[in-house]
């Protein structure tokens, strides 16, 4: 007999609701929550294919322990002993940073991946932490962490409400949105134009979303920020840029007007490929519309100035009044933030803390570059230990960062690594423990990191729509265990790590005096707690401390888990609204428009105005039906329009002799990979496009659908010494590459 059960999607970061149905304790179907107060019944392929992805036969079902060299079946407490064994030893013996952290792209998809990995680095107390941010979104951290002192406040577009959009980097119709929690984000667009807005895409590729818009501007790619300049320059100068109510809280406007007076549209429009009066006529749509938001995504990131385009994202919103301002960009809020304090001045945001050993690599918002991984662990000259042990946390970094081949070989060179992760993939396949977490189906869900970019404040939680699988144990006490194991508290009954964590923040809360709990008894509210297990106390605290939160009994009428569990199909806590300047954490308190580091950086731009690339360059692409290299294991999430292909201009395959689906070569800095070849008019000329997340030939790994069809890793064109110098994101886009016909390099070598 069926039932149906609700879950929140964790396949994207649009988060929409389901409805699945369920035969005994398998899913056989997904369609929309039609009720869920966010999705409202939206569902795109991905979250069509739950089923497919929740019961994929190649996931592992039990831990897996190297013995003789061989990954073998093991129990999950022969699996924690070797991990709290091989760990422990290498932190003993070299300290605490030898032991590397890698954290991909999954782990923001699961309640286990927010609550655990801070409580791990802090009880580990390692500065060699690298995660997938360093491959697509730093330069946002650190942009938002200069301007406003919060790495973590990130204004978001209010779709539902602007008049003008200007994308740029970004094609949400394909990949859901990105820091832009938005689900159907295809139907907002839609519904802009509707109400008489505009669309404008700024874009080397003729997307699904740039044929939406209005205006479709195939800019050069990597000159992002020159164009982005050239914007806010051009306010300036014709007297259009006015913050309005936001004025009393910035700093530096005037001394940013003269940093952006070299960077007018007539120098930038070569660099660019955009003609001035292009640039000039975007920069005054902007100016008129009565509301606007900019939005930049990987594309924009992704490059030599991905931290300067960001930021230009931000005072190009700021300059038309449109910061902090319904239908502009706002900061959400939800709600499990921590309680609002006061505004007023905060600590700030600092670059650079540390190193990392081998090229000297500052860090940002505590993290090393994913790039330098490879070098952190197999260069063992120089001050330092190496990294020596490897925790990877949901990552394949093998796919994901530049250079997978020497990454691949440089694990080898590890005396210890434990992989969180339901497959043995390209990366996991290194690993002397693998630890699997169970299917989607068997976990809870809650948005933690998503909710705080969502176009609209709500609320929403699922149990397990499963029961947990005997044999298999909770993703949330895989990672409390693996916390315990790191940090020499094996054997220690995993709830300790949740209590901790408990006492430490209602602690800290009863001592601050804007919390609702000031002057109370910690012990006491922890004792109010409700939920079933130590995740669902955990929630409960945060919701209860809140923003929406009923302070413990200080509301009433406030949000707890018992209120959200009442509600399966979520909360609506109403649109975005303004909140300047509360989030702002800067020492001064106003947002900051030309920090430091920024100003710092603008003369490496100014260089830029002189540079064109001399032959071809290579920019990524995303999938509809994938999210980086996750799903290429599933049959119904591949075929059709996921291919691995090379997108060439025909002209550039005229010059070339390519000739539609034959193979190419392509050659970068950091390798060679060989591609069938589809020619197509959908970017521009000079601009060949190859998808990341593919590469799944290696040998060792249990991806058995995903190595029938393996397509090649275009981050083996990197070699990773290319970065954003500000956040050490890699440059993936607008890199130079040769490309030849197959056919004519072997007729060449013979």
């Amino acid at each position: 007999m069926s039932r149906t059960a609700l879950r929140i999607c964790p396949l994207c970061e649009a988060t929409c609701g389901l409805t699945l149905t369920i035969e005994g304790t398998e899913v056989t179907g997904a369609r929309g929550d039609r009720d869920d107060v966010f999705s409202k019944g939206f569902i795109c392929p991905k979250g069509a294919a739950f089923g497919a992805v929740d019961a994929d036969p190649d996931r592992l079902r039990a831990p897996l322990v190297r013995r003789d060299g061989v990954l073998r079946e093991a129990t999950w407490e022969e699996a924690f002993d070797a991990v709290a064994a091989g760990l422990r030893a290498v932190v003993d013996r070299d300290g605490p940073d030898a032991v590397g952290v890698v954290l991909g792209n999954p782990n923001v998809h699961t309640m286990a991946g927010a609550l655990y990995p801070p409580v791990l680095l802090a009880g580990l107390r390692t500065r060699s932490l690298f995660t997938a941010s360093t491959v697509d979104q730093m330069p946002k951290h650190v942009s938002s962490g200069l301007l406003y002192g919060d790495a973590n406040a990130i204004p978001v577009p209010d779709l539902d409400h602007t008049s003008h959009l200007l994308l740029i980097g970004a094609n949400p119709l394909e990949s859901n949105g990105s820091l832009c929690t938005a689900p159907d984000f295809p139907g907002r667009l839609k519904a802009l134009k509707a109400r008489g807005g505009t669309l404008t895409v700024v874009d080397p590729r003729r997307t699904r979303t740039a044929r939406l818009a209005d205006r479709h501007i195939a800019v050069r790619p990597g000159t992002d920020a020159l164009l982005l300049a050239a914007l806010a320059h051009t306010l300036f100068e014709e007297d259009l840029a006015d913050p309005g109510d936001l004025t009393p809280h910035l700093q530096g406007l005037g001394e940013l007007r003269d940093a952006l007076r070299d960077f007018t549209p007539e120098a930038v429009a070569e660099a660019c490929d955009v003609d001035a009066g292009t640039i000039r006529t975007l920069a005054r749509e902007l100016a008129a519309a009565p509301t606007a938001a900019v939005y930049g995504r990987i594309g924009s990131c992704t490059v030599p100035h991905g931290t300067l385009a960001s930021w230009l994202v931000d005072v190009c919103t700021l300059l038309t009044g449109n910061l902090d301002r319904p239908g502009g960009a706002l900061f959400p809020q939800a709600a499990t933030d921590r309680t609002p304090r006061p505004a007023g001045p905060g600590r700030g945001f600092a670059l650079g803390r540390w190193r990392s050993r081998v090229s000297g690599h500052p860090e940002a918002k505590g993290e090393l570059p994913l790039s330098a991984l490879a070098e952190e662990i197999d260069t063992v000259t120089g001050e330092g230990t190496p990294v020596r042990a490897l925790i990877a946390v949901a990552a394949n970094p093998v796919l994901s960062a530049p250079d997978g081949d020497r990454l691949d070989k440089a694990l080898d060179f590890l005396e210890f690594m434990v992989s969180v992760d339901p497959y043995l993939n390209e990366t996991s396949r290194h690993a002397h423990v693998v630890l699997p977490p169970p299917p989607p189906s068997q976990s809870p869900h809650h948005d933690f990191a998503f909710n705080t970019l969502a176009v609209r404040n709500q609320v929403r939680y699922t149990r397990p729509a499963v029961p947990l699988e005997p044999g298999r144990m909770a993703e949330t006490e895989i990672m409390a265990r693996l916390v315990l194991a790191a940090t020499g508290l094996h054997g220690t009954d995993p709830s300790a790590v949740d209590d901790m964590v408990i006492g430490q923040t209602l602690g800290k809360a009863v001592t601050e005096p804007h919390s609702p709990v000031h002057g109370r008894d910690p012990r006491d509210l922890a004792g109010r707690l409700t939920g079933v297990n130590g995740p669902e106390r955990r929630l409960d605290m945060m919701l209860r401390l809140g923003p929406y939160g009923d302070g413990f009994g200080a509301h009433p009428d406030g949000l707890t888990l018992e209120r959200l569990l009442a509600h399966p199909h979520g909360i609506d806590l109403g649109p975005l609204a303004s909140r300047l300047p509360q989030p702002l954490k800067t020492v001064s308190g106003k947002v900051e428009l030309l920090p430091g580091p920024i100003a710092g950086d603008l003369p490496r731009l100014r260089q830029a105005l002189r540079e064109r690339p001399d032959g071809l360059v290579l920019v990524g692409r995303r999938h509809l039906r994938s999210n980086n290299s996750w799903m290429h294991n599933v049959p119904a999430l591949t075929g059709g329009s996921n291919r691995c292909t090379l997108h060439i201009h025909p002209d550039d395959a005229e010059r070339l002799g390519v000739r539609d689906g034959a193979p190419v070569r392509l050659k970068g800095a950091g390798g060679e990979v060989t591609a069938p070849a589809e020619v197509t008019d959908a970017v521009r000329p000079g601009v060949v496009s190859l998808p990341h997340g593919w590469g799944h030939d290696r040998p060792g790994t249990r991806l058995g659908h995903a190595s029938a069809d393996p397509g090649v890793n275009v981050n083996q064109l990197l070699d990773g010494r290319a970065l954003d110098p500000l956040s050490g994101n890699a440059v993936l886009n607008g890199v130079p590459v040769e490309v030849s016909p197959v056919a004519e390099t072997i007729s060449a070598l013979t």
